[in-house]
């Protein structure tokens, strides 16, 4: 028989699973969270077969999955808060829910497809369009970029971006996604603007990422030395937190909300390159952020002022705090 969460009155902090399929970018969206609560959560990752899968979000999940199988990823005992991310997890937070007779306070990461009564709690960006009661929503995604985090990186930086003069400007690269394409005009038009910037005596300092070419990484690379930047060439510990935390500007592509997101974390000015293509959900973003004054088209050139950083995190992690606790309360339970 499904099992429920102990007492959450015998506890002085609510236990979490963090559920996804495991692709990277929901699951950092979730851990994020859960560590702004404090809490270290339990990953479970669902694997449906097909054609289970291929009914994702509306389901149903796959029997060999249930709860009551004991390799089920959804296995009790159930978790005080479920928070859940990514079309595949939608069908099991709903089994989660059940299960547990709704003792577990859910949580879904963006908009799952499936209406307001999906999870107890929804976060969506600014740029979707669910709206509801339990609906929060803010303009930039979750992430795990801690104001702690940026501050240790800030105080150690790696050698070589400490050896860079200032201002330094941090150029996260991404790469061909489904709405963007960096045709090879696009990736002549990025190096000469990396080339002006340089000449006018920013120091250049930044990495590709999983999705960066060959191509444009060689090229982009080609820049950096012809300034005396540095470019991350993959070998090492990714230095992502090391170039935002040292910058005083930094260049995004626009092929990645989440890259953009983060770099509004740091409170720098932020100067967006957009590649072939586009998506009216990034362009919603950019021009929001745009109107705050803390994203720029990047033009070769420095642009824009500090700002106070945004980070919609805590903000995520706070509302889920509360309605844990509206949740227990409704449920009779009392104490710490």
């Amino acid at each position: 028989m499904p099992q429920t969460p102990a007492p959450l009155h015998q506890k002085t902090a609510p236990t979490i699973w963090v559920l996804t399929d495991g692709k990277a970018g929901d699951e950092l969206q979730c851990l994020g969270v859960a560590e702004r609560l404090g809490i270290v959560p339990e990953i479970r990752r669902v694997a449906p077969r097909k054609p289970f899968a291929w009914l994702m979000p509306r389901g149903p999940i796959d029997p060999r999955e249930g709860p009551e199988r004991p390799q089920s990823p959804i296995r009790p005992p159930f978790p005080d808060i479920a928070i859940a991310s990514g079309r595949r997890a939608v069908a099991y937070l709903r089994a989660v829910r059940k299960a547990s007779n709704g003792r577990t306070f859910t949580v879904f990461l963006k908009d799952p497809r499936t209406g307001t009564g999906t999870a107890d709690l929804i976060w969506v960006a600014e740029h979707d369009r669910l709206r509801g009661g339990n609906v929060l929503v803010t303009t930039t995604s979750p992430h795990r970029l801690t104001p702690e985090r940026l501050a240790a990186a800030r105080a150690a930086p790696p050698a070589p971006i400490a050896a860079l003069p200032a201002p330094r400007v941090a150029v996260l690269v991404g790469g061909d996604s489904r709405h963007h394409r960096f045709t090879p005009a696009d990736s002549e038009r990025l190096a000469r603007q990396l080339d002006a910037l340089a000449a006018s005596g920013a120091s250049l300092m930044g990495s590709p990422s999983r999705r960066t070419s060959p191509a444009l990484s060689a090229g982009v690379a080609a820049v950096f030395a012809r300034h005396g930047g540095w470019w991350w060439d993959g070998s090492g510990e990714n230095p992502y937190i090391a170039l935002l935390a040292n910058a005083d500007a930094i260049v995004v592509t626009a092929d990645s909300t989440n890259m953009i997101g983060e770099a509004t974390a740091t409170g720098v000015p932020v100067l967006v390159f957009e590649p072939q293509g586009g998506h009216a959900k990034i362009a919603a973003l950019i021009a929001s952020l745009t109107r705050q004054g803390v994203v720029h088209a990047f033009r070769g050139q420095l642009d824009g002022e500090r700002y106070q950083p945004i980070d919609s995190t805590p903000i995520i992690a706070d509302a889920i705090r509360e309605g844990w606790l509206r949740h227990r309360a409704a449920l009779g339970l009392t104490g710490p």
